[in-house]
């Protein structure tokens, strides 16, 4: 077995990966797979009980005979394309505010950390909130609520590092041969913060998908007509003694899917920090 790929070889990055593996793939095929249309209502079959192999309805209908196995489904990728989107846009924009910070120092680092520090003031869920009162609802306002906020944890991070990276012999080198910043940044600083951000990434995405489960159960996510797992929540509240399944489906999928992401990113935590495996060394 090669040495560099025995300390991938724990058991929370196989579960962690294999149940983002069955979300990434419910998130595309998913919808394509669906036995039904999630929206299609039958009301004469309002609130039928899991039928698992016996019946057309695998997982029961809700309070508008909707299919909630199709509407896991399709709810998937809702939460997937979310939480990619999130992860993508606050990495980019979090990473090139933090390097600049970290790596210029003085008047941009100042004005940079004030405006993480008036964003931060603000409770990240309210200030989603206000947000989509004020654009309304969309997904593209969604991501962008959830963005506000979500950027800080690369910035800080970054900067952090881009601190202690500046000062190093090969910046230093570099510098001397003629190495101008964006060369230095791109060739020496970023390379050195795509562990941290990896990491930083997989947790952000956890967090998005709940925080888009809140909303979409609190009737600020995407319009109603988009299947989401925070949306069948909120539809399944009002029957939770009657027709416990509308809430515990969903439910459960979002609490499967937020577990298996914190697995994969405290097992790619403990692989890629050199804190943690110099820990695990000693021990």
């Amino acid at each position: 077995m090669p040495v560099w790929l025995r300390p991938w070889l724990r058991a929370k990055i196989y579960v962690g990966g294999l149940i983002v593996l069955g979300l990434v793939l419910m998130g595309v095929l998913g919808p394509a797979l669906a036995p039904y249309d999630p929206n299609e209502q039958q009301l004469g079959d309002a609130r039928l009980a899991p039928q698992w192999l016996a019946g057309p309805h695998l997982l029961g209908t809700d309070n508008l005979g909707r299919d909630i196995q199709s509407r896991l489904m399709h709810g998937a990728r809702v939460s997937l394309s979310v939480a990619v989107a999130i992860v993508i846009i606050a990495g980019i924009f979090g990473v090139t505010m933090g390097t600049l910070s970290g790596y210029f120092g003085g008047r941009v680092d100042f004005l940079i950390q004030k405006l993480v520090e008036v964003i931060w003031a603000f409770p990240p869920l309210l200030l989603a909130i206000a947000i989509l009162a004020f654009l309304g609802q969309s997904l593209a306002n969604l991501i962008l609520a959830l963005v506000a906020q979500r950027w800080i944890q690369y910035c800080r991070v970054v900067r952090g590092e881009a601190l202690s990276i500046r000062h190093r012999d090969f910046v230093t080198s570099a510098r001397l041969i003629g190495a101008g910043d964006v060369r230095i940044i791109w060739s020496h600083l970023l390379p050195n913060l795509i562990p941290s951000c990896l990491v930083i990434s997989t947790f952000s995405m956890a967090t998005a998908i709940i925080a888009e489960a809140s909303l979409s159960f609190l009737g600020l996510g995407v319009p109603p007509e988009v299947p989401t797992w925070g949306t069948m929540l909120a539809d399944g509240r009002n029957y939770i003694s009657t027709a416990p399944w509308l809430s515990i489906f969903p439910g459960l999928a979002i609490f499967v899917v937020v577990l298996g992401i914190n697995l994969l990113g405290d097992g790619l935590r403990d692989v890629l920090d050199p804190r943690m495996r110099k820990a695990a060394a000693d021990h």
